[in-house]
């Protein structure tokens, strides 16, 4: 009898399994007549800058990001770890910012670099020098992780811009120059600009000075780039041209001074603020064997910033975090709630195509889709293309929020080749989405793929069958060994997950910046639409949610050495990465954490 019911149950799977083949390949078939009726990819007709490169370090795919390995580093993440660690040990505080022969206007004479060789000839000079300037200019809404598109160095008597779009290959030539200990980078808030230049070029940064920091230690009311250009040289910039299209060549006459303007400068007033912070060591020293405090502070922060390494946010589903950031803000998602659940699934069916598209086409995630967007069609489902159009056209996304020079157009290059596709993925209830991921590269990317490989996509179609292989092995395996265990177990399981499971997500990894442009904290949605209510601050970007302080705050995460306030958060278990259900769980109780010490008080949730 028990075999009997084995076969039964052998041949039940077999044919579930059956089944669910037949369902994707008839899916996959249904999206291949569509694409003999549409038109081609956007790709086959339009250049993108970024796809003359011939090698990228951060691609498209789900991979983790690959530091640079050196065999003195061992097997330290960052590879120049000791190095700064060296600095931080016993911070540099004789600098050598000597202004001798600096001109003190910008002039119109720059040395634009564009040539390997020109480039060499820059690397050796720099070598030569103490210290050099360093700000860069980034482009991010034709781009899936952006890339940097400018770097402008400055030594005391020339300005250099480096056409990084050109020279992409050959920029691992600075990485010496970069890393040595001996020379002096100055920066203006290069917390960002330490991750873009390991991403893009394997660049890492070793003895920094930001300006920014020493103007934290100093208790400056402002610690922008525009209040230190106004107030040491009386000059005024228009902070507008950042959000410029710097990917364009040749540059206009406006943004090659802007950029110019922007490094040119950070030399003469690094050495204002370190005169500052001397003086103020002079000023509240006791004895005069006391060691300078300002001055060790402000290096000390700075090189703090080069212990940052970069990495790739990947989820465990493409587009989760997404999903749930805009059921949290947009919907009512809790128990008993009048969002339907095939709202609530088409809201993911979405994000998920819209991150594997940006992913294919190396677009942004709001120039795909914005999230109004994909709000708009969820409360409204199309029925029929025009329809479809138009619920997207007619969303409120006519200028970028991170560009408001760069408007957006009522529907996206990658929405006009794939409307078809985005339609039936609308009309397709019952797909899972795993299937989902599956039909989508395969339509994209498989044998008779509708866009072309890149540089950004080619590793992406293996990368995910990997990935969704694996997925259905662990589930394959799953409902092998729950043979074993009881109904009653199972069921109580269930009851467990429904009953004290997150509801909705703990972590929107919405994000707070100083008018400086520093990361101050990650936090959620309520916390930011507090401050946008009361006029205290205003939105820059919508995915992820991102305001802009329009007051200085208080203290800053650094000035306690706590960066848990700074760290972006995933909503999954910390142990297994189900992003499924899960605990916020404090593994120590308060009772307990109160006695700590500080530097074990940060949070642990799961």
């Amino acid at each position: 009898m028990e075999d009997k019911k084995s076969k039964i149950k052998i041949a039940v799977t077999l044919i579930s399994l059956a089944a669910a083949a037949v369902t994707i390949a008839f899916t996959a078939a249904h999206y291949r007549r569509r694409r003999k009726t549409r038109s081609s990819c956007y790709l086959h007709a339009e250049g993108k800058p970024q796809f003359s490169f011939r090698r990228v370090l951060a691609d498209n795919s789900f991979s983790h990001f690959k530091h640079l390995k050196r065999k003195e580093n061992g097997s330290n993440l960052h590879p120049y770890e000791q190095e700064i660690k060296a600095l931080l040990e016993k911070p540099p505080v004789d600098f050598k910012l000597d202004s001798t022969g600096w001109n003190s206007k910008v002039s119109s004479s720059y040395v634009w670099v564009e040539t390997e060789s020109q480039l060499k000839e820059l690397a050796d000079l720099l070598s030569n020098e103490r210290a050099f300037g360093v700000d860069t200019e980034q482009h991010s809404l034709r781009s899936f992780l952006g890339f940097t598109a400018l770097i402008q160095i400055s030594t005391r008597t020339e300005d250099y811009l480096l056409d990084t779009i050109a020279l992409h290959d050959a920029m691992a030539v600075l990485r010496p120059v970069f890393a040595d200990p001996n020379i002096c980078k100055v920066f203006h808030g290069a917390d960002n600009d330490v991750l873009w230049l390991q991403r893009d070029f394997h660049i890492y940064i070793v003895n920094l000075f930001d300006t920014a920091k020493a103007c934290e230690v100093l208790s400056k009311p402002q610690k922008s780039l525009a209040y230190l250009l106004e107030t040491y040289c009386g000059i005024y910039t228009n902070k507008l041209l950042q959000r410029e299209d710097w990917r364009q060549r040749p540059l206009s006459a406006e943004m090659l001074e802007y950029a110019q303007t922007d490094a040119h400068y950070l030399l003469y007033i690094a050495r204002c603020l370190i005169e500052e912070l001397r003086q103020h060591d002079i000023d509240n020293s006791t004895s005069l064997d006391e060691k300078p405090h300002y001055v060790v502070e402000a290096t000390r922060r700075s090189n703090m910033i080069c212990m940052q390494v970069y990495t790739k946010e990947i989820d465990l589903y493409p587009g989760e975090a997404a999903a749930s950031s805009i059921l949290s803000r947009h919907f009512d998602v809790h128990e008993g709630s009048s969002t339907s659940s095939e709202k609530q699934d088409l809201v993911r069916r979405l994000c998920t195509w819209r991150e594997l598209m940006a992913r294919v086409h190396d677009e942004s995630l709001r120039y795909v889709l914005p999230d109004q967007a994909v709000v708009s069609l969820a409360e409204n489902v199309p029925t029929n293309l025009t329809e479809l159009s138009q619920l997207i056209a007619h969303v409120d996304h006519d200028a970028d929020p991170v560009n408001p020079n760069c408007f957006l157009p009522p529907l996206s290059s990658v929405v006009t080749s794939h409307l078809d596709d985005l339609f039936c993925l609308i009309q397709e209830k019952e797909s899972k989405l795993d299937d989902i991921i599956s039909i989508i590269l395969q339509t994209c990317l498989g044998e008779n793929g509708s866009c072309p490989l890149s540089i950004y996509n080619y590793a992406l179609l293996a990368n995910c069958d990997f990935k969704l292989t694996r997925r259905t092995v662990s589930k394959q395996n799953g409902i092998r060994g729950s043979k074993k265990a009881s109904r009653k177990g199972s069921r109580a399981r269930q009851h467990f997950v429904e009953k004290f499971s997150c509801k909705s997500p703990v972590y929107h990894n919405c994000r707070i910046f100083a008018d400086d442009g520093r990361l101050l904290c990650y936090c959620d949605r309520r916390k930011l639409e507090w401050y946008l209510r009361r006029d205290l601050a205003k939105l820059v970007d919508d995915d992820p949610p991102t305001i802009m302080l329009l007051f200085e705050p208080k203290g800053r995460p650094e000035d306690e050495d706590n960066d848990f306030y700074i760290q972006s958060k995933r909503n999954i278990c910390v142990s297994c990465g189900e992003g499924g259900h899960y605990l916020r769980y404090r593994v120590i109780p308060s009772c307990y954490r109160i006695h700590f010490p500080e530097h074990l008080k940060k949070p642990p949730f799961s």
